[in-house]
């Protein structure tokens, strides 16, 4: 059974940081990328960043460039979530996702 584990999420205070981290089971993805996805109350789950196999080509949301970073680690099939300088527009639940699978999701909220 695959499955994509997150944690880390939580409340933190504006200008805070959080890390999560979200590791697969059942299966490598070395050959996927993988991503973190967020999803707010009444909006449209939405791509934060994401990071290839190789770990060479990532992509970031605009909204999220130079406060968050990826990083990933093939030996323990996770990947990471560096988030700074958070915002109460960051409250969302964020999403594990890798081929065509998705984690639970972990709650991030920001407050002002």
């Amino acid at each position: 059974q695959v499955q994509l584990i997150e944690s880390g999420g939580g409340l933190v205070q504006t200008g805070g940081s959080l890390r999560l981290s979200c590791v697969a089971s059942g299966r490598t993805f070395i050959n996927y990328f993988m991503g973190w996805y967020r999803q707010a109350p009444g909006k449209e789950r939405e791509l934060v960043a994401r990071i290839s196999g190789s770990r060479v080509s990532t992509t970031q949301a605009d909204s999220v460039k130079g406060r968050f970073a990826i990083s990933r680690d093939n030996a323990k099939n996770s990947i990471y979530l560096y988030m700074n300088n958070l915002k109460p527009e960051d409250t969302a639940v964020y999403y594990c996702h890798a081929d065509q699978y998705w984690g639970q999701g972990t709650q991030v909220t920001v407050s002002s």
